[in-house]
Formats: structure tokens, sequence, C-alpha cells
């Protein structure tokens, strides 16, 4: 077996974004509750802060960009 072939079968793989997936929903529902109509790089500061240390190697993106957009402007509001 070559080192290249160890990874997640897709089951696990399927789960592991499911998850991921859920962790993301969680936070931009939480700040959109708190936030909603507020500053966007605000509310990016906040979805990032909450999230960093959910994931390995958290690096902040475009994702995260979009959703701050859409509850500053109010298209994404907490339930």
């Amino acid at each position: 077996m070559d080192i290249t072939e160890v990874a997640w079968n897709e089951p696990a793989r399927a789960k592991i974004l499911e998850d991921a997936d859920r962790v993301l929903r969680e936070a931009v529902e939480a700040v959109a509750a708190s936030h909603g109509g507020g500053d966007s790089d605000e509310i990016f500061q906040e979805l990032t802060s909450r999230l960093k240390d959910r994931f390995i190697d958290f690096e902040p993106g475009p994702d995260l960009r979009r959703y701050a957009d859409a509850i500053a402007s109010g298209e994404l509001g907490g339930s």
C-alpha cells in the first residue's frame, strides 16, 4: 500500500462534511440572531472567531464573507 492510498472512506468522508456543514450553519445562525443588520466586517470577525478552533488549519474564506454580507444586509436572519 502506498501512503497516497491512506484516506477516509466515502461514508466517513460524507459524515465529516455533514458535521462541518452543521457547525457552519450553527455559527451562522447564532451570529445572525445576535448581529442581524450589523457591520459586515464585525460579523465576519465573529464568524471567524466562532469557527477557528473548530477546524484544523481553519482559514476564513469567501464563504464566510458571503454569509457575513447576507447577515449584515438582512438577507439571512436567525431563527
